[in-house]
């Protein structure tokens, strides 16, 4: 599966990101990468974009992680809304506080409703 996603390069404390198409997602985020089609630095909010890439690889089934999706919808290279970033891992960790208060409520409801 073909990937669009951020590299991280830079110094400490200085990030700038490489926006790479990667072959499998889940690999070492400095691993190695197929194509550099543009950067991102969030200090300078400077972006470069190589758009015609963008979307060659975007025809070719690679698919967009959801920041870089917000960074193309913000530069008007693809159209659509931005995307909420930070939904996933919330997600999740919602999910388990609710298993965990479950488990804990069933004896209070029992003494409450018996």
């Amino acid at each position: 599966m073909l990937k669009i996603r951020l590299k991280r390069v830079g110094r400490k404390h200085d990030p700038s990101y490489r926006i790479v198409v990667t072959e499998d997602f889940r690999g070492p985020k400095s691993g190695k990468y197929l194509e550099n089609i543009g950067s991102y630095d969030p200090r300078k909010d400077t972006k470069t974009i190589n758009a015609d890439r963008v979307k060659y690889w975007i025809s070719k089934g690679a698919q967009v992680s959801d920041t870089v999706h917000n960074i193309f919808v913000s530069e008007k290279i693809i159209d659509g809304k931005k995307k909420d970033a930070s939904s996933k891992k919330v997600g999740k960790k919602a999910q388990e506080l609710k298993k965990k208060s479950e488990g804990n409520l069933e004896p209070l409801n029992e003494v409450l409703n018996p």
